[in-house]
């Protein structure tokens, strides 16, 4: 069973989804069109996949996780897009599979075999093409109240030997540097877009779930402790004020701001 093989099913439902306006404004500056090729790296229940298939003409998406591409094929069939979903790891693609005008990866860039990048970019990559690194991360400049807390709760549930993983993947997606240091890429311009969404109380809790370092895999019979404890963690971040009594009492609708902040980064 793969890392992520038991947060496949959880992982398009919890983790914040990359808005449409998010997009929009990559596929401009990148200047995206129907003639166009993008690969997927890494691509989960293919957010990054279906948000860029209304701008380039033909997708590719690449996962080696199994439970993961069945997530994908069931959101592509709901988006009723064509993409061509592959079973692979990135580093062990097929010489033949092509060259893409766009080689894009989410949050998935420090799986990766760093030694193996470059000549792996370099036959991906179409000349005058890119890659595009996405993340998505929740501002940390303390509009996000709720986050200090929540942080703490998931790495008191989390193994400590997967959570530093974790850490160094958030250290890699903001800086860049060690992945691309020995290629022929450097790095271009940074692309945000900042959206903000109310998320209840307990799907928070439930985003849990979704990291490899507290997975159900991870934490066996500990899922409905931590769920409970996450939640009581966060309910003093609910909004003092409802409008509607029904709404106050239920606990599943109680909903903090979440102000997320959207990162491509582009390399040539």
């Amino acid at each position: 069973m793969g890392r992520f093989a038991t947060t496949a099913a959880l992982y398009d439902q919890f983790r914040p989804p990359y808005p449409t306006a998010f997009f929009q404004e990559v596929a401009e500056r990148l200047g995206l069109n129907e003639r166009q090729t993008l690969i997927d790296l890494g691509t989960g229940p293919a957010p990054l996949a279906l948000g860029f298939a209304a701008y380039v003409g033909r997708v590719f998406a690449v996962d080696p996780e199994p439970s993961m591409l069945e997530a994908a094929r069931e959101a592509v069939m709901r988006a009723g897009q064509e993409i061509m979903l592959v079973q692979s790891r990135a580093e062990d693609l097929p010489e033949d599979v092509g060259r893409f005008d766009v080689v894009s990866i989410g949050r998935a860039l420090h799986w990766f075999d760093e030694s193996a990048l470059g000549p792996l970019f370099e036959r991906l990559v179409a000349p005058g093409g890119v890659v595009a690194v996405c993340a998505s991360f929740s501002a940390t400049d303390g509009r996000n109240a709720w986050l200090e807390e929540y942080t703490a709760a998931r790495r008191a549930w989390s193994d400590e030997r997967l959570w530093s993983q974790s850490k160094y993947g958030e250290r890699v997606h903001r800086e860049l540097s060690s992945p691309f240091e020995r290629t022929t890429f450097c790095a271009g311009e940074v692309i945000r877009v900042e959206t903000t969404k109310q998320t209840s109380v307990a799907d928070l809790a439930q985003r849990v779930l979704t990291y490899s370092s507290s997975s159900p895999a991870a934490l066996g019979e500990k899922v409905e402790p931590m769920l409970r404890d996450v939640e009581a963690r966060l309910m003093p971040f609910e909004p003092q004020q409802c409008s509607h009594r029904d709404r106050c009492n239920d606990r599943a609708n109680r909903t903090p701001s979440v102000t997320t902040g959207r990162e491509c980064k582009n390399t040539f």
